[in-house]
């Protein structure tokens, strides 16, 4: 099969690959329909992580071609849905809610899902099948659903976002713009967006953004405050993962207000006196998709929400590496890959 390979920081390839095979009885293998780069692709591209021949890619949608013996909840053809982590959901932490934690957790960019075909381990547990064969324009949200939307919808939860806060968005990126578009749905008054670029404020006010800011670091703490009476918001998503963004978000969050982080961090640290005296709740990490999955797909499939638009490319396989430099370049929001 065909397959997306770094072989070394900002050189991306298509090699042929192996086929996957069923490993464990509990295995399946998804034909892929749909596969995307994400954000936390683009530390190895530049340098900030190991990259050594890797396969890429942990987001997919496909339809199922195997299953191994003990596979109960999926069968050959169904369309499904599946979290960046593999996971059981049936562990005392799957069973929570933090299935990312799952005691088996795999993560399923060991995998390489940018490809033709993908293992899946732990399929019962980590895979969700539709009602059906999904229209195709609805093929791109469904693909969010198996991490950006997810994340950025956990990254709401854990922030406490509900009706009548007010809710600060740090990053925009995929991952912040769908925080956004959670924020919205789980009945937030007011959203406002820390962007600094025209089509993803355009972009964000359409999922439901009611405030654009443009400052960073202490002149956007400021703003924030200024548009919250001094207090700060309820709410605020840490979408980037850097230290600057989790800097800004706790410093834009009231006393008593909830921070959700979801950047995958580097090098961030956490002054612990400021964290004392801030009065501001952390909460967040790898987010558990795969307890999310369920609502999300419906809320989709009824056409309630429309995720996709985050996808503002879509190339074929064989140009990943046009798509990697388009994301690095931030000419595109999220790069879609049709094998």
């Amino acid at each position: 099969m065909r397959g997306a390979v770094m072989t070394a920081p900002g050189d991306v390839r298509v090699a042929e690959r192996e086929d996957p095979t069923i490993v464990e009885p509990t295995d399946a293998i998804l034909r892929v329909t749909a596969a995307c780069i994400c954000g936390s692709d683009l530390w190895p591209y530049r340098g900030a992580d190991d990259v050594d021949h890797t396969p890429m890619g942990h987001e997919y949608v496909g339809v199922v071609e195997q299953v191994g013996a003990d596979v109960r909840n999926v069968t050959v053809g169904d369309f499904v849905v599946g979290s960046f982590f593999a996971s059981d959901n049936t562990c005392e932490i799957c069973r929570a809610g933090y299935q990312s934690r799952c005691v088996h957790a795999y993560p399923m960019g060991a995998e390489g899902t940018q490809a033709e075909l993908v293992r899946v381990p732990m399929a019962d547990g980590t895979l969700v099948a539709t009602p059906g064969q999904p229209d195709p324009d609805l093929v791109p949200s469904l693909l969010a659903a198996s991490d950006v939307l997810g994340t950025g919808w956990f990254a709401a939860v854990a922030a406490e976002v509900g009706p009548g806060k007010t809710v600060a968005v740090v990053g925009d990126g995929a991952v912040g713009l769908l925080g956004v578009l959670a924020a919205k749905q789980l009945g937030a008054e007011r959203i406002i967006a820390m962007s600094r670029h025209a089509d993803r404020q355009a972009l964000a006010r359409e999922f439901g953004a009611t405030d654009i800011v443009t400052e960073r670091g202490d002149e956007g703490v400021a703003k924030v405050k200024e548009l919250t009476g001094g207090l700060g918001a309820h709410s605020t998503i840490e979408a980037v993962g850097t230290q600057e963004a989790m800097t800004q978000a706790i410093r834009s969050t009231r006393a008593g207000g909830h921070v959700g982080y979801v950047g995958v961090t580097h090098d961030v640290s956490i002054d612990g006196t400021e964290l004392f005296f801030s009065g501001v709740h952390l909460h967040g990490g790898p987010a558990p998709v795969r307890r999310f999955l369920p609502e999300l797909i419906d809320l989709i499939w009824r056409r309630e929400i429309d995720p996709g638009k985050v996808f503002d490319l879509t190339l074929p396989l064989d140009e990943a590496a046009e798509g990697y430099k388009a994301m690095d370049e931030r000419r595109a929001i999220k790069v879609l890959l049709t094998p």
